[in-house]
């Protein structure tokens, strides 16, 4: 099983560095506004906000549905070929897009922390980040046309969907396990948790949908941009191997300064847009903000809720869902009409998510299940 979850890690994180560097740029290649991107952009994680839902009135998260997850993400990959000239076709693909996204990686993040546990996941999950890197890399040297980014999307999409099959085949006993558990999970109710968390995704729409387009405004070149896209993921790979320990300590810390990190990594974009000395340093705090964020997030709320599927379900659908949407939204409105403040919005928005899970952790009891 590490094995395959590795491969799957891999190609699936392949795909989202095809998705989210080269497919902005893509589109403004071929005329779409600063807003316009953004709003296509936020169609996906809108619709992974939605899903989660769904398992509260009745769907279940199972291997049949985890299946037809893997169709709709061929379908609409491949969707991606004749809606490129077309905004209300390049929403539904995606959105297409975003549906299996949401279903699939929360199911195997789940299978990760079952049969890994959290101090060997970062082990298991750097694969996806060396896939990330490596298709950042290729992929820059081959970039002369839309069609080559968009055959990268399809065949990556393709292999991940192999190997999530098989995956699924063999961990059936994952989600039996919590068919029967009952819904312990209070949004509402813990709403600060929930709000920093999802502030900190809200704080990553600027980078995620619009570093490169900021970058190479800024005369730093296309090759560089990747450059510093690379360095970033590789400080997150030293991350996810030596992170173990650390998670063995107060995760609910962790996130404290994981997202305050953000915010210093965010105010040093918008201070130093130019200076690469600073840039390649702000991309070392990506081990923080992004790696170390992460797994401190879905250990933390593995451990805090009974219902541990959809615990993960629902941190993939209202953080990079909700938290996606709101900051692609966001950030497309704030880059068309006051771009030289793209970063600092972020800066204050991972602020307040600091803020937030601080509150969170002084005014609430908090009893992590076993």
């Amino acid at each position: 099983m590490p094995v395959l979850l590795s491969v799957f890690y891999f190609f699936y994180f392949s795909i989202i560095g095809v998705y989210i560097i080269f497919m902005p740029k893509v589109l403004s290649m071929v005329g779409y506004t600063a807003s316009e991107i953004g709003i296509i952009f936020a169609a996906g994680p809108l619709v992974r906000f939605m899903v989660p839902f769904a398992f509260t009135r009745g769907l279940k998260l199972n291997v049949k549905s985890f299946n037809f997850a893997l169709l709709i993400m061929l379908a609409s990959s491949s969707l991606f070929y004749f809606s490129l000239d077309s905004f209300s076709m390049l929403l539904v693909a995606n959105i297409g897009l975003g549906i299996g996204l949401s279903l699939v990686l929360p199911y195997i993040e789940l299978i990760s922390l079952n049969h890994i546990g959290k101090e060997r996941y970062g082990k298991i999950r750097l694969y996806g980040s060396v896939g990330f890197v490596l298709v950042a890399l290729v992929l820059v040297k081959f970039l002369s046309s839309p069609d080559i980014a968009l055959n990268y999307l399809l065949c990556l999409t393709f292999v991940t969907a192999v190997f999530a099959f098989v995956i699924a085949g063999n961990a059936k006993d994952v989600l039996n396990q919590t068919q029967e558990i009952k819904n312990d999970i209070d949004i509402l109710g813990d709403w600060k948790l929930w709000l920093g968390l999802t502030l900190m995704q809200v704080s990553f729409g600027a980078f995620y949908n619009f570093f490169t387009i900021y970058e190479t405004d800024h005369g730093v070149s296309l090759d560089m941009t990747i450059y510093l896209w690379t360095f970033g993921v590789l400080a997150e790979i030293v991350m996810l191997y030596y992170q173990g320990k650390l998670l063995r300590n107060n995760l609910l810390l962790i996130l404290q300064i994981t997202t305050f990190a953000g915010a210093l990594r965010w105010f040093l974009l918008f201070l130093f847009p130019q200076n690469l000395f600073i840039l390649f340093f702000a991309q070392t705090l990506h081990a923080l903000s992004f790696a170390l964020f992460h797994s401190a997030a879905i250990s933390y709320l593995y451990h805090l809720y009974k219902h541990r599927s959809l615990a993960q379900q629902f941190f993939s659908g209202i953080t990079y869902g909700l938290g996606g949407f709101s900051g692609a939204l966001l950030s497309g409105y704030v880059y068309e009409f006051y771009p030289e403040y793209l970063f600092l919005s972020s800066t204050f928005i991972a602020l307040l998510a600091c803020g937030f899970l601080y509150l969170w952790g002084q005014n609430s009891k908090i009893k992590l299940v076993s």
